[in-house]
């Protein structure tokens, strides 16, 4: 693998960064992964595939619709394991990672209110899908990325996940889950400098989109908060189409404004 020195970085980020200003993702060429198939998924997605005819826009996960699809089990290192394979089959390069996974609750999963409320199990599986999946994600597809072409590697996080906004409390699994992530992909951004100066990581926040991730707990958010999948795809693809590779490591909400960490 090869690492650039700080100079060379600097001096291919800027070059790159003037290439990119009249550039969008529209004009992009290769292969864009979304990692998983729920709403935002889907919609991220389909919205590609309009916006960019020179992507090829591929789905992975566990319910999926396509023969183009690509089956990833987020838990299964196996499942890994034949995921990097099929990358290695594509004869375009890898442009685009945007992974939409999460869990919030399930049928025998819920956010703990108060500290009674937790117990192993819950943390485990909350630190597995929201956490430990991303930053595999990255080491499955590192040896894919081309340093002399930009990619960028997008990853959903949570304002919850934010330390330094947390005021209310509650949540204690999902918000410390979401923390390990932004935790593991600032850390993977500063290598990934090193290693491919055009890159560029992110940790997004999508504000509250009307899905089953976040259905149980729309009650208290106001209407003009509680964004479609739609909206939020549309503001997510903006960001990412803006960014260039100085904004890299950023955690960003979905109006462009920084969250603390």
């Amino acid at each position: 693998m090869t690492y650039f020195t700080s100079l060379a970085y600097e001096n291919i980020s800027l070059v790159l960064n003037k290439s990119l200003n009249n550039m969008t993702i529209r004009d992009w060429e290769g292969v864009a992964l979304i990692i998983g198939a729920g709403d935002i998924g889907n919609c991220i997605s389909d919205y590609l595939r309009n916006l960019s005819p020179m992507l090829d826009v591929i789905v992975c996960g566990r319910n999926l619709t396509s023969k183009n699809d690509i089956y990833l089990d987020l838990e299964d290192d196996d499942s890994f394991d034949s995921f990097e394979n099929k990358i290695s089959l594509f004869s375009k390069p890898l442009r685009l990672v945007i992974n939409t996974s999460g869990l919030l609750h399930s049928n025998h999963l819920r956010p703990e209110k108060r500290l009674s409320h937790i117990n192993r199990s819950n943390i485990l599986k909350n630190f597995s899908i929201n956490a430990i999946a991303p930053i595999l994600i990255a080491k499955s597809i590192e040896k894919f990325i081309r340093p002399e072409l930009p990619f960028s590697y997008a990853s959903l996080s949570a304002r919850v996940g934010s330390i330094g906004d947390n005021r209310l409390g509650g949540w204690y699994s999902y918000r410390a889950s979401k923390s390990a992530q932004n935790q593991f992909l600032k850390t993977l951004s500063i290598e990934w400098r090193r290693k491919f100066p055009l890159s560029i990581v992110s940790l997004l926040h999508p504000g509250t989109c009307d899905t089953k991730l976040s259905k149980p707990f729309q009650s208290t958010v106001p209407k003009n908060k509680l964004f479609t999948p739609s909206q939020s795809t549309e503001y997510l693809i903006n960001i990412i189409s803006e960014q260039k590779p100085s904004d890299s490591g950023k955690f960003l909400a979905w109006d462009s404004s920084v969250i603390p960490w």
